[in-house]
């Protein structure tokens, strides 16, 4: 089973440094240690187990160093900045975790952008050696590219010409989308293996500045001073606390998943995962300071990274669940106090972050190849933020009246919006409300004149909240339907079909990368001239070429 947990002391890969306002984040790659014994990390390639050790430090930057204004990523190697995903580990890896660990590749380098765009935390690499494929794909996601102009160091997207694959992790959209490199370019960089290096690469804007090695350390000062007096962070002479990262709370069988607010019970016969979530059970933090004092432990940051962990789970340990069916359990109310501190402190560092990660976990269910689906039941608190769970859902059922067999039924479910329905955009750069009822502006409204009320069943489906509203007499039997219908199906095709539905409206970096880019990276995946026996990807290193099949298609 591939775990997501790890902290500092456990770092195989990275080392991080810092002093002040500045982080260094060194890339040193330890060879023997990849998640499979069949290939070794030479030259600061990566598999998963180094992205899920950089995820890990992107978050504990932004959460437990509050003062961190710059963080520089640097290599560790002589020479050798890094030299992208490890090769051998692509040949030998199953199709779906390829697939997955582009997809984690990908949301890790957006965090990295996210990180400098909107938590004011700026991201700075310094190449000092060579960045070829991946490793130049991480670059990318910095702010900033600062390579050292040594005869040697150069940067290169040699996918294409070497593995007959694509730079799969954002590479392509971001020379063009990103750094505005000229589409003409562009197609000769991303087709020269040997890559582009000092004066050229500066020309055509594959990197922001570079320098001799004699004062390359001189260049990383400048910028990182700079760039620090941009960030609105709090200052080191605050003397500000970070929330330190505790270890999640999880228990594990074969078929339930706990952690103290987020549960997962999967039927492998329906092949779906229910992920329920449970609402506060005490009154929560109410301002920015409080929050902070609360650590990790307040309902809304431990839910987040309860709700993340179990994603990832799911996607590289369950690969043939293929419906998440979402409940909740609780006290609307309690739902809706503790979202209210992203209203009443919104500048304070900490709910920044909170409200950040939150938009970040909902972008990785709107990515994730899986059926979704919402159950809206007596005693469920889809509210606010738990709301948004209805909207990322391809299809919601919400029970009309309650159970008629009960002898103390609940009150009937409702589903109440709030200003948190506002506040959380996709990869489209709308939020859900939004995306939902792309350029019908009358619906929209209505559905925002709705915020603040508790809705039932009828006044839900009035205002295009929900799909379906079952009795009880048919709840039971609709879902069960449901869920043998969508097992039945292609699973291919589902993934295609809710892909294509998800994203509607403008076309944004990271709609690209998403669903065009990985897209075509899932089909080359499975094409002879990549994975083939005679394929790049198997000829890689042997000193033999590959053989194509010359068809386009």
């Amino acid at each position: 089973m591939i775990d997501f947990a790890t902290e500092p002391s456990k770092y195989h890969h990275w080392t991080l440094d810092v002093d002040g306002e500045i982080a260094t984040l060194t890339m040193s790659v330890d060879p023997a240690a990849g998640l499979r014994d069949d290939y070794e990390l030479k030259t600061n390639s990566y598999d998963l187990g180094v992205d899920i050790e950089l995820h890990d430090v992107v978050q504990r930057l932004r959460f437990e160093h509050p003062s961190v204004k710059v963080a520089v990523l640097t290599g560790g190697l002589d020479k050798i900045f890094c030299a992208g995903a490890n090769i051998q580990m692509l040949a030998g890896a199953t199709h779906e975790h390829k697939v997955n660990f582009c997809k984690f590749t990908n949301e890790t380098r957006n965090s990295i952008e996210d990180a400098t765009s909107n938590s004011q935390q700026i991201w700075l690499a310094a190449v000092n050696g060579t960045a070829a494929g991946g490793g130049y794909e991480l670059a990318l996601a910095c702010d900033e590219i600062l390579l050292i102009d040594d005869r040697s160091s150069a940067v290169s997207l040699p996918e294409i010409p070497l593995l007959a694959v694509l730079p799969g992790t954002g590479g392509l959209t971001r020379l063009v989308e990103k750094r505005h490199v000229r589409r003409d370019l562009a197609d000769a960089f991303a087709t020269r293996s040997e890559g582009v290096r000092g004066q050229t690469a500066l020309d055509w804007n594959l990197v922001d500045y570079i320098a001799p090695a004699s004062i390359f350390g001189e260049l990383i000062t400048s910028r990182t001073t700079a760039r620090a007096h941009t960030s609105d962070r709090p200052d080191v002479e605050t003397n500000t606390p970070g929330v330190a990262l505790t270890p999640l709370e999880r228990t594990s069988s074969g078929q339930h998943i706990g952690y103290s607010n987020v549960t997962v019970e999967i039927d492998r016969g329906l092949g779906t995962a229910t992920i329920s979530i449970a609402a506060p059970r005490h009154v929560q933090p109410g301002d920015g300071a409080s929050l902070a004092a609360a650590g990790d432990q307040s309902w809304l940051l431990r839910t987040a990274r309860e709700l993340d962990d179990a994603i990832l789970h799911l996607r590289f340990n369950e690969t043939s669940i293929g419906t998440w069916v979402f409940t909740t359990t609780g006290d609307t109310n309690a739902v809706a106090q503790a979202e209210a501190v992203m209203n009443a402190d919104p500048d304070h560092w900490l709910v920044r972050e909170v409200h950040l990660f939150w938009t970040r976990v909902l972008k990785r269910l709107d990515v994730s190849a899986r059926t979704l689906i919402t159950a809206v039941e007596p005693g469920s608190c889809f509210c606010g933020i738990l709301a948004e769970l209805l909207l990322v859902a391809d299809r919601s059922f919400m029970l009309e009246g309650t159970w008629e067999d009960d002898d103390d039924p609940p009150p009937a479910a409702t589903i109440q919006l709030t200003a948190a329905n506002r506040m959380f955009p996709m990869s489209n750069g709308l939020t859900r409300l939004e995306t939902r009822f792309w350029q019908r502006p009358d619906a929209l409204k209505a559905a925002l004149d709705a915020s603040g009320i508790a809705l039932d069943a009828a006044a839900s489906m009035a205002v295009e909240l929900v799909t379906f509203t079952p009795d009880d007499l048919d709840w039971h039997d609709e879902l069960r339907l449901t869920y043998e219908e969508r097992n039945s199906f292609s699973p291919d095709a589902l993934t295609a079909m809710e892909a294509n539905y998800r994203f509607v409206g403008p076309e944004t970096m990271e709609t690209k990368i998403f669903s065009r880019l990985s897209a075509w990276q899932n089909w080359i995946f499975q094409r002879p001239n990549a994975v083939g026996p005679q394929g790049a990807l198997q000829r890689f290193g042997t000193g033999s070429r590959p053989s194509f099949d010359n068809r386009r298609v």
